[in-house]
């Protein structure tokens, strides 16, 4: 295996590194300040951000995730990008069109769309001009098992409509001011195999019976584009609007989800990577018993446990992202299952560090270290919780030893 990037990428990654030393991080000042300016709650969309993509534009760092894009890079290449991007990881991912939850619903019209549904939604999506949501966790199953949902999908073949019932939570941007597009997960099945009785289904946000009922808090942080509960009350859409074909929802799903959790753990790493730094300058900053703290061994010890916790969880994301190139997200599956579990609790545990380095000011607003951490944990949830990946993981070892599935 070779983890070298290409020398496109390299260039890439020295514009990308400019892009946030010249613009990016001299942004997050303005918006927190923007933020701080607004009511609670609020949905609104930061002005700063319409700047940040177009510098970024201007500078061709726009949808690096996606190949084909104007650009050559592969899954490996965008590794080392994405990487940067989460030392910010609030400003950076989307002001170059590489954020959550819009790179995982443009590949998946990418992968699946019909033509008339890419011209619709997915050129807009690439543009930058609107956003979306994906819709798929409930809050009366355990939404980890895909095959327990129950928001419904039914075919009214009178009308040619799907209509859609259902609650979904946990749909993260559906209350952003610029969401357009839903894509919802639901049966249109309920007496097929398991794995095909699941559907994806484009809802646009003003149709009729589509209303928010509220925002989730994380750690009692309120994200700008909100974590909605969302309701659908005989929602009804065109039958065109379903994703790929009826029964096609699972395998939509972990196609949608691998790349989405490998991009997870690149910006991941880029957050790890930011604390370090904080609790390195933090240790030469502050002096007790005579001197700075970065002269204590235990200090010291913690700042060298971050960094081989760093190098040794950035060479298992390098093989998923090689893996995936060479043999495709499927014959991944074990290693982005691996990433998925240990990229998040490095992150946290360089993050914890960096925390107790900086004393009460790491729990306060003053740093970004306890947002950082909200984020990083929520991670552990997001995409599948760590207990679905180590089954993956524990299935593929127990059948590779005892032959058991």
């Amino acid at each position: 295996m070779d983890f070298a990037i290409s020398p496109q990428a390299q260039e890439y990654l020295e514009r990308l590194q400019a892009f946030m030393d010249e613009s990016v991080y001299p942004a997050e000042a303005v918006y927190e300040d923007w933020l701080r300016s607004q009511p609670h709650g609020t949905h609104a969309y930061p002005p700063v951000l319409d700047e940040l993509k177009a510098e970024a534009r201007n500078r061709g760092l726009w949808n690096l995730f996606l190949p084909g894009e104007g650009h050559p890079l592969s899954v490996l290449d965008y590794a080392s990008l994405a990487e940067l991007t989460g030392r910010s990881v609030d400003l950076a991912p989307e002001a170059i069109n590489c954020s959550a939850p819009d790179t995982g619903n443009m590949e998946v019209l990418h992968l699946f769309g019909t033509q008339e549904q890419k011209d619709r939604w997915l050129a807009p999506l690439l543009e930058g001009t609107i956003r979306s949501a994906f819709a798929m966790t409930e809050p009366d199953v355990a939404s980890s098992d895909a095959t327990n949902i129950r928001t419904s999908i039914e075919l009214d073949e009178a009308t040619d409509e799907w209509v859609i019932n259902g609650r979904k939570w946990w749909t993260s941007g559906a209350g952003g001011e610029r969401c357009r597009i839903l894509i919802v997960m639901g049966k249109t099945d309920p007496e097929a195999s398991p794995h095909r009785q699941q559907s994806m289904v484009l809802v646009p946000m003003d149709t009729p019976g589509v209303s928010i009922v509220g925002d989730l808090e994380v750690f009692g942080y309120l994200d700008r584009e909100s974590h909605s509960e969302v309701l659908f009350d005989n929602v009804r859409v065109p039958s065109s609007n379903i994703i790929a074909s009826p029964g096609d929802g699972f395998m939509i799903a972990q196609a949608r989800l691998g790349p989405g959790r490998i991009h997870h753990c690149m910006r991941a790493i880029g957050m790890a990577e930011r604390a370090l730094d904080m609790m390195i300058a933090r240790a030469g900053s502050r002096v007790a018993f005579g001197g700075p703290i970065s002269d204590q061994g235990v200090v010291q010890q913690q700042i060298a446990e971050s960094r081989l916790e760093i190098e040794m969880v950035r060479l298992l994301v390098l093989k998923a992202a090689w893996l995936i190139d060479n043999v495709g997200s499927k014959g991944a599956r074990t290693e982005i299952a691996a990433i998925k579990v240990a990229a998040p609790r490095a992150a946290l545990s360089v993050l914890d560090r960096a925390i107790q380095i900086h004393g009460g000011g790491g729990v306060s607003q003053h740093f970004p270290l306890a947002s950082m951490w909200a984020h990083g944990r929520t991670l552990r949830l997001a995409d599948g919780p760590d207990e679905v990946h180590l089954r993956t993981m524990a299935r593929r070892e127990l059948g590779r030893v005892l032959g058991k599935r």
